[in-house]
């Protein structure tokens, strides 16, 4: 017997079980989905052509999945409940091999074209997608037979599945992630999926007998709808939008956070918890008096969407004052307002466009793929294509644009257009908020960047807006890499303001680096130093952001290694290249790398990148890189080599004894030139002093307070610190 004929309309105890049961498989769907994109983007690359590919086949995945359960819950004896049981079963067992699988799959193919990257996680995950993504249309189908209502039952399905995700988000943010890791938090998932498959065929089984004692509910009345397909593109755009302000948003708060993981959690808990909510909101209105009213309905959607996209417009510039007086955190209310009036919007459409007699469960099926569709595509052409072209000022008026646009069609279908007073006002503030999106928007990043410490003559020289993100330099010539410092434009070791003499300690290290392989352009100082060695033949540069090149081509002091023939710059993820290129070979790799708290940069500092990086070597080659004063980093760089050496907050780790030579190093610096001048005039008692300074750093090797610090000594004070691997991330999630 099919499950609509088990639970009675009367039985609300019933009901709060199935929806308990749904609420608790939204908290593994979403914490799968953080953790199994973090290890593909591990493995394919955490450029924005692999975050894009990885992030598209997994929502394609779920839209697919709606229509396998829409598919399913129009046949002939399904017993849905069986079926969400058995779905939740099967995920659970895919989650507890999905990283082994991963690890396999992507060894053999990391390094994978765009297009071919994109068949493969396509390929390892459409199975659990394609469960996860099914189970919505069939338990709505079970509910819209026992309720004969569309809006109440997917309102309430939604928001309590969207609710367990955002919950999941949130608890991934605060403690899930960095105490459990990657395999810790997918066995926590599939625990989850198994015990709510579990409770469900138990309640099945139980409830079988008691549905052969009673008699099946009544018929399901149809009620009046809009065409499916008209229902289909509203569903779309809306999903467009909200995704694409998700992406705007993430930008901004990444760049006002210093890019640091919890953010972009935390800034997706609220973002599911607005959603939920707004569908939890028009619930209620959907089994009262929108009953089955669908111009009502429309007239109500148009309502939410106007008044969506104009908190979305407005989030942007609010949130760059807010951080002037308040911790960014304390925002993301604004993120949940913003979200759930655009999510109430999906179950207001699903009411409209959805007939209750007539397979209600396939039809939402369609009306879930193009919303999903949409926010894919609002994912893809706003974050991978109009990012490259237009500013955030200009994507957020496009965007609320579409969004008074989507608006009007739903009040034209709902015949209000004239008489719908919150629309029409929604129309007067979207117009007034194009002329005064200048004032709005102006001095946004720095606002964003200095906090408290901004002032109005604080403006940035020149600012980078592309895909990959967003470059910022002030007028000190300081570079800002989303958010975060990034070196400056400085090649000058007399006068040195940003550590340079780090890089120049290249040449006391290794007596002939021929080859070299820098990850990380950023300013183009430290390769600059480096490609003015004139030990140094050929340099690699591997580096994530194109954005960095004009601001290079604009600054006098490194402007030159453009045209270096001596210089060689790739645009690729630093992990990826080097899966992509394994017989390449070099005397020396240098990666002055971000901040060790930054989300994703323990691809760079793991033991698992230092075994890549060790094959990469020629013998006596050595890798030197930053560990920002991480002592986890620099731990795990003494555990991985047998030879290791701290030179500030930098380490250099090597198969051959290392140490900074203080006479070779002495004579390098004696006879360095950029752009044919000298790094030091030694006819002037300052720079003689300050070449003293420098190399007399040599003599403080393992000594109080010191500049250098042997492995010995590292090893000692980091004994007891756990090692970063690419399954505990370091301290990305602290």
């Amino acid at each position: 017997m099919n499950l609509a004929t088990t639970l009675r309309p009367h039985d609300p105890h019933r009901s709060w079980l199935y929806y308990l049961l749904f609420f608790i498989s939204g908290f593994p769907a979403l914490l799968y989905q953080i953790v199994w994109q973090r290890a593909l983007f591990t493995l394919y690359g955490v450029n924005v052509e692999s975050v894009t590919m990885i992030v598209t086949v997994f929502m394609l995945g779920l839209g697919l999945g709606s229509l396998a359960g829409g598919w399913l819950s129009t046949r002939p004896g399904v017993r849905l409940l069986l079926a969400f049981g058995t779905i939740e079963i099967s995920v659970a067992t895919f989650g507890v091999a999905s990283l082994w699988i991963f690890r396999h799959v992507g060894s053999a193919t990391a390094g994978a074209s765009t297009a071919v990257t994109g068949l493969l996680a396509f390929a390892m995950l459409l199975v659990p997608t394609l469960l996860m993504g099914s189970t919505l249309p069939l338990m709505a189908e079970h509910f819209v037979r026992r309720t004969g209502n569309v809006g109440e039952s997917v309102g309430t399905l939604y928001s309590v599945n969207t609710f367990g995700a955002g919950i999941a988000c949130f608890a991934a943010a605060l403690f899930l992630m960095r105490t459990l890791g990657e395999t810790g938090s997918v066995r926590l998932a599939a625990a989850l999926n198994l015990s709510v498959g579990v409770t469900a065929l138990i309640l099945y089984s139980r409830d079988g007998a008691v549905a052969r004692r009673e008699q099946p509910v009544e018929p399901v009345r149809p009620q009046e709808t809009i065409p499916l397909w008209v229902g289909m593109i509203l569903a779309g755009a809306v999903g467009f939008i909200a995704l694409a302000y998700e992406i705007i948003w993430y930008r901004l708060y990444a760049f006002t956070s210093e890019g640091v993981a919890p953010c972009f959690a935390k800034l997706l808990a609220f973002y599911l918890f607005g959603i939920a909510y707004g569908s939890l909101a028009v619930r209620d209105g959907c089994r009262g008096k929108l009953g089955n009213n669908v111009r009502l309905t429309l007239a109500t959607a148009s309502k939410v969407v106007v008044m969506g996209a104009i908190a979305a417009f407005l989030l942007g510039p609010a949130l760059s004052v807010w951080v002037r007086y308040l911790t960014y955190e304390l925002s993301f209310p604004l993120v949940f307002i913003a979200a759930a009036l655009l999510g109430a919007s999906f179950p207001l459409l699903s009411h409209a466009a959805i007939d209750p007699a007539r397979k209600a469960g396939q039809r939402l099926s369609f009306l879930y793929l193009s919303n999903i569709l949409g926010s894919t595509l609002g994912s893809f052409i706003v974050g991978f294509v109009i990012l490259d072209h237009l500013s955030t000022r200009a994507t957020s008026l496009l965007l609320l644009g579409m969004g008074l646009l989507v608006a009007s069609v739903l009040a034209f279908l709902a015949g209000s257009l004239g008489r719908n007073r919150i629309f029409a006002l929604g129309c007067v503030a979207s117009v007034a908020l194009v002329f005064l999106s200048g004032q709005l928007y102006s001095s946004l990043y720095e606002r964003l960047l200095f906090k408290d410490n901004y002032t109005g003559d604080k403006k940035f020289v020149d600012l980078v807006e592309n895909r990959s993100g967003e470059i910022a330099v002030d007028s000190d010539g300081v570079v800002y890499g989303g958010g975060a410092y990034d070196g400056r434009f400085n090649v000058d070791l007399v006068h040195d303001s940003n550590g340079l003499f780090r890089a120049f300690a290249v040449a006391g290290l290794h007596p002939r680096p021929k080859d070299a392989l820098v990850i990380g352009l950023s300013s183009g100082s430290w390769v600059q130093v480096l490609a003015s060695n004139p030990n140094v033949d050929d340099i690699t540069v591997v580096e994530i952001n194109p954005g960095y090149l004009p601001l290079i081509r604009e600054h006098a002091a490194v402007a030159s290694l453009l045209n270096n023939p001596k210089v060689h710059i790739v645009i690729d993820d630093g992990r990826r290249w080097l899966l992509a290129h394994p017989d390449r070979k070099f005397d020396f790799i240098l990666m002055n790398t971000t901040y060790h708290f930054r989300a994703n940069i323990s691809n760079l500092l793991s033991s698992e990148f230092l075994a890549l990086v060790r094959t990469h070597l020629k013998p006596g080659g050595i890798e030197y890189y930053n560990t920002t004063g991480s002592k986890e980093a620099q731990a795990t760089g003494a555990a991985e080599f047998p030879y290791a050496l701290r030179i500030f907050n930098f380490i250099a780790v090597s198969d051959g004894p290392i140490r900074l030579d203080k006479d070779r190093w002495r004579v390098a610096l004696a006879s360095y030139q950029i752009d044919g001048h000298p790094v030091f005039d030694l006819t002037k008692t300052l720079d003689r002093d300050r070449m003293n300074e420098v190399v007399n750093f040599a003599d403080q090797l393992d000594v109080p307070h010191g500049l250098l610090e042997s492995r010995e000594s590292i090893q000692n004070h980091t004994r007891g610190l756990r090692l970063i691997t690419d399954d505990n991330m370091g301290s990305e999630w602290r």
